[in-house]
């Protein structure tokens, strides 16, 4: 089909009149059974050169994609266009994911998204033997790659799958963030003949800046200040969750709208902010990375980042969702040098340290297990164990085998020996990635520039509207006004605990602080390791006022407090002192009837919930019949003491049961 053809039929279904020349160029690859990596900025078109090709060919198009946004706003918009196209991916049910399954292999669908991740799963393993296939796309193809910004293991079965199907057949990987190390591993993973088609990497309608800032109350003040002078509405990107709700709350209480956004929110909640964000219901959207990645909104007029990312390659990325009709849009770094200990924290968790290799390789010298159990005789977390399996499974050190259904890892008789180098290797690459933001956010010259050449395009264009090229130094000190409004912020800012579930009747809790944010964790943290005596009145003080603030309009019937493991009567203590500021009946008849460790010694999850399960009774359980009840706790971390004490009070009769506790941690609210 030739471009005048092609460009018809593009009229008739998309309502498009042309394509762009690389966007022909890619199509008609693909027509001619060509691989290609093509690496092209975000807002330009990506999509559909495959989206195209695939509603001419006779077969189904699989796109590998990570991303659920990404699927859920392209098949919305495929299927408003009369092209039949269905996903498979973990929000769906089982029941939900075999019936697309069975659509496939009828050969009734003509794009079908799916999670990398899925590809271990043997109902699909079965299934795509039987599916006709005519094209294969791998979106966010620097995922293949270890030197990649955002490298998953579970790409590399794609590889898997591209190298068993003939030369002839059209695969595309795209991406709008490869370096050339990345193009070169990626071109190199897939084989075969496959052409890069890289484009212009310029987004002259941004205007980059860096503000320069000593702490976290300068990045308050200067959002509250510049927010409400930007138009229309955009992003904060923020570096862990709890400051997604920090900054988020920050706004609410000086009148800006805004909402928080990131990985650990149900999927309901994710896809009804998505919505409003597309809907502009907000000014603003504060958000870790885990938001942007596929939302095709054109009119996002501001990014601000309140910390610096991993590399220069996340930052235009993250960057590179905004503005993308083409209308002016501002794009703000605020930056302070000691953030860099955060993505130092990242770069440290990126690998396990080796000894934890060698807990699970030691695990599996004994027998075959499947991941849970892995956690369970590791005391690993989930992720560890996930990145260990991917390298262990690459170095041909374990592999994957199915008992009854259930799969588990085996280690391999004459296995070669662990090859450490890589991992240093990464590391170091890394921390390279992480001093070359700095040296952007430190740079004197054109910010576009910089990001573009360290892409690989070698324009040397200069952007003309970044702070360098307009030079304009910009630095702030607190006012006095902002000072007293920021000291209020604080006093009043009570972050949740997400606890509300159907299967029981526990509703959502409150903590007067997180544990670093204030001087809240060190008053805890003296009382409990340093012999400092009972909490101070400050605490039962701030710890009321969370209550009044959070539970205002329930009235409680009884207080109980969590039992202690190593703190003797420093709970019950305070437990008292706040049911006489709130005149609410205390009862000391919640006990512990086995004997647990600290749920801090345990990393994962799995064996929290093994240590404290049925550890707790309640004596006279009569009196907990219908009674609403507060439950007393120091310190928040997994919650999974508190949800072990929700079901037992709630198998016994209990009305609504709610946690009230001094502090929150971060514990693993770092990451999306």
């Amino acid at each position: 089909m030739n471009r005048d053809a092609s460009e018809l039929k593009l009229k008739h279904i998309f309502g498009l009149n042309c394509f762009y020349d690389d966007q022909w160029n890619v199509i008609q690859k693909l027509f001619d059974g060509e691989r290609i990596l093509l690496i092209e900025k975000t807002g330009y078109g990506k999509s559909l050169c495959f989206q195209f090709p695939a509603t001419q060919l006779e077969g189904l198009t699989i796109v590998f994609s990570p991303l659920l946004a990404l699927m859920r706003d392209q098949i919305k918009f495929l299927t408003s266009h009369g092209i039949a196209a269905k996903s498979i991916n973990s929000e769906q049910t089982e029941d939900e994911n075999e019936q697309v399954i069975q659509i496939a292999i009828q050969n009734k669908i003509k794009i079908l998204y799916i999670a990398p991740e899925r590809q271990e799963n043997r109902d699909w393993l079965d299934a795509v033997r039987n599916i006709k296939i005519s094209m294969v796309v791998i979106d966010e193809a620097h995922c293949i790659s270890v030197w990649g910004h955002d490298f998953r293991p579970a790409y590399r079965r794609i590889i898997n799958l591209v190298k068993l199907i003939p030369q002839n057949f059209p695969v595309l990987a795209t991406t709008a963030t490869a370096t050339q190390r990345v193009a070169n591993d990626i071109i190199e993973q897939i084989g075969g003949k496959i052409s890069l088609i890289r484009g212009n990497l310029l987004r002259d309608n941004f205007q980059l800046n860096v503000i320069r800032v000593k702490n976290e109350n300068e990045k308050l003040e200067w959002i509250g200040e510049m927010l409400p002078k930007f138009e229309g509405s955009g992003l904060i990107y923020t570096g862990t969750r709890n400051n997604t709700e920090i900054f988020s709350k920050w706004l609410q209480f000086i009148g800006i709208s805004s909402i928080n956004y990131n990985a650990g929110l149900d999927a309901a909640s994710r896809i009804e902010i998505e919505k409003g964000f597309m809907d502009n219901r907000w000014k603003c959207v504060v958000a870790t990375n885990a938001l942007g990645m596929g939302i095709d909104k054109p009119d996002i007029r501001f990014i601000i980042h309140t910390q610096f990312p991993g590399s220069p390659i996340h930052y235009y990325q993250e960057i590179g969702r905004a503005g993308r009709d083409g209308k002016k849009t501002t794009i703000y770094l605020l930056y302070n040098p000691d953030d860099v200990d955060l993505q130092n924290t990242f770069i440290d968790g990126s690998k396990p340290s080796v000894k934890n290799y060698f807990k699970v390789i030691d695990a599996l010298k004994k027998e075959p297990l499947g991941e849970h159990d892995l956690m369970r005789k590791t005391n690993l977390k989930q992720t560890q164990i996930r990145v260990i399996r991917a390298d262990l499974l690459d170095q041909s050190i374990i592999k994957e085998v199915l008992y009854s259904r259930s799969k588990k890892y085996e280690y391999q008789f004459n296995a070669p020996q662990l090859d450490t180098k890589r991992f240093e290797e990464l590391r170091e690459f890394k921390r390279k990635e992480l001093s070359h933001i700095i040296e952007y956010a430190e740079s004197s010259t054109c910010r576009m520039n910089f990001l573009c050449s360290y892409l690989g395009d070698i324009s040397e264009t200069k952007c003309n509207k970044c702070d360098n090229d307009q030079p304009e130094i910009v630095r702030y000190d607190l006012s006095i006004d902002w000072q007293k409004r920021i000291e209020d912020f604080w006093n009043n800012f009570f972050p949740i605990l997400e606890l509300e579930t159907n299967s029981t009747n526990l509703i959502d809790g409150v903590a007067s602080s997180y544990y670093g944010v204030s001087n809240v964790g060190s008053l805890i943290h003296k009382s409990k390791y340093e012999n400092g005596g009972d909490f101070p009145n400050f605490l039962v003080t701030l710890t009321v006022k969370a209550f009044r603030y959070h539970f205002k309009s329930i009235e409680f019937h009884l207080i109980v407090y969590v039992p202690p493991t190593e703190s003797h009567d420093l709970v019950k203590n305070f437990a008292q002192k706040i049911s006489n500021e709130l005149k609410i009946p205390i009862s000391h008849k919640l006990k512990k009837i086995k004997i647990t460790e600290p749920q801090k010694v345990f990393q994962n999850s799995i064996l929290k919930k093994d240590n404290i399960k049925d550890a707790f009774v309640y004596e006279n359980p009569s009196e907990l019949i219908k009674k609403n009840i507060l439950i007393i706790d120091d310190i928040f971390d997994s919650g999974n003491t508190i949800k072990e004490i929700g079901r037992m009070l709630s198998k016994l009769g209990s009305g609504i049961i709610a946690p009230l506790v001094i502090a929150k941690t971060v514990g693993g609210n770092l990451n999306g």
